[in-house]
């Protein structure tokens, strides 16, 4: 053999190896790629998105086409590098051809471009997706034939080989994606995602004001009060009842009643004319579905009622799109109905106040799948009434009483340094701290 078939081989080696290169990067860099950018790109237009998810629309037949082109060239190269083997060294060299070969291969057309494909899935994957269209035509009988042999072999053991769609993300997974996107979107953008994905695992009970704190007018009281009362109001909705709370009449939108207010003639009968009828909502609505109804009723304030049909609470549009979008403040932290940062680092708070805005705003941890205020919390953690200076941990939360009521907790002190007191249950000092 003269030199020029040796020199032949020796390049059509090396152009085999780099075939392999190309073959194994295709498929990882193909299979790599992620789903939901290629399908934003390729509804963009971007041709080489296009063509790589046309590929994978089938991704039996691309698989197929890459492994029988990187078996054809390495058996290819293995055998072009035996022929050199034998010419240059003779057969006691086949051994070591057959390790330095496979050293080689391992090397440059596997190690090398699957990690460079894995690393730059697209830089890799849409030039690569052109000539991949190209030998999909031009080799579509063996592929086929492939395809159908391996095909019938896979439904002997119960395998389809029909392509499905993309797995569509769970609320959970949706939620790593969005933590994992980084600067790329905007930290407030992310927390009205997060708000948005939660909306289901939130209720009515969890934002609503309580019975106790709705502001009403009681149309049983002297007019004299009752126009004073509207003249001083601050809300734009405010409920209307007879008596108590329980018996609601209706909803007094209060740009409609203040020309009214001018008029001498304008009594407690015309402002029974002018209450929109109450809505009521269950206390179980999940956020979501109370947007919708919001929406489907065109309202914008609801009685929120117990199983027994008895009004608890009050929710309205604008506490549900807080769940979404925070609190209408620069700074929601300063805003936090209920709860006086002290200079000493604890938090002065009231009993009322609302577990999951606390948590929201200060981070506190504190556990919100029970009761849903500080005085329902620490009741229900002592199973008692505590006495003034009683002192527990929840979690590293510890919690002193600083004032009480006959009937509840008044005023607590949260701290997050976890050394002041004994944890739940261990709370022994029951004397006033002073």
């Amino acid at each position: 053999m003269d030199d020029f078939p040796i020199v032949s081989m020796v390049i059509a080696l090396i152009a085999l190896i780099g075939a392999s290169a190309y073959f194994s990067s295709s498929e990882t860099a193909m299979m790599a790629l992620n789903r939901y950018r290629l399908r934003h790109l390729a509804e963009r237009d971007h041709r080489g998105a296009k063509r790589a998810q046309k590929l994978l629309d089938r991704p039996d037949r691309l698989i197929g086409l890459i492994l029988l082109g990187n078996n054809f060239v390495n058996i290819l190269a293995a055998q072009i590098f035996a022929l050199l083997t034998l010419e240059l060294v003779g057969e006691g060299g086949l051994i070591a051809s057959t390790l330095v070969l496979t050293a080689v291969v391992l090397i440059f057309a596997e190690v090398m471009p699957k990690t460079l494909a894995a690393l730059h899935p697209e830089r890799v994957a849409f030039p690569s997706s052109w000539l991949l269209g190209v030998l999909m035509v031009v080799l579509y009988p063996l592929v086929w034939l492939l395809n159908q042999i391996t095909n019938r072999l896979l439904a002997l053991f119960g395998v389809s080989s029909v392509g499905r769609a993309e797995d569509p993300l769970s609320r959970e997974e949706l939620r790593t994606v969005v933590k994992e996107a980084g600067a790329m979107i905007p930290q407030k953008h992310r927390q009205m995602l997060f708000g948005i994905l939660d909306l289901e695992n939130v209720t009515v009970e969890d934002i609503m004001v309580p019975r106790a704190e709705i502001y009403g007018i009681n149309l049983e009281d002297e007019w004299a009060d009752i126009a004073d009362q509207l003249e001083t109001c601050h809300h734009t909705r405010v409920p209307c009842y007879s008596g108590s709370i329980d018996n609601v009449e209706g909803v007094l939108h209060m740009r409609r009643v203040t020309r009214l207010l001018r008029a001498d003639e304008f009594g407690i009968d015309d402002l029974r004319g002018i209450l929109h009828d109450p809505y009521y909502v269950p206390l179980t609505t999940d956020l979501y579905v109370q947007l919708l109804n919001f929406q489907k009723a065109r309202q914008r304030i609801a009685f929120v009622v117990d199983e027994y049909g008895d009004i608890v609470g009050l929710v309205t549009l604008e506490d549900l799109l807080e769940e979404v979008i925070g609190e209408f403040t620069t700074d929601p932290q300063i805003y936090v109905r209920d709860v006086y940062p002290q200079d000493d680092g604890s938090f002065l708070v009231d009993g009322s106040a609302n577990i999951r805005e606390i948590n929201r705003a200060y981070g506190f941890g504190l556990p919100s799948d029970g009761p849903k205020t500080i005085n329902g919390l620490i009741i229900e953690t002592l199973e008692d009434i505590p006495i003034t200076g009683t002192t527990f941990r929840v979690g590293d939360i510890t919690v002193e009483i600083v004032q009480t009521l006959e009937k509840s907790v008044k005023t607590a002190r949260l701290t997050t340094s976890g050394e002041r007191a004994p944890a739940a249950g261990d709370w022994l000092d029951e004397s006033p701290s002073g």
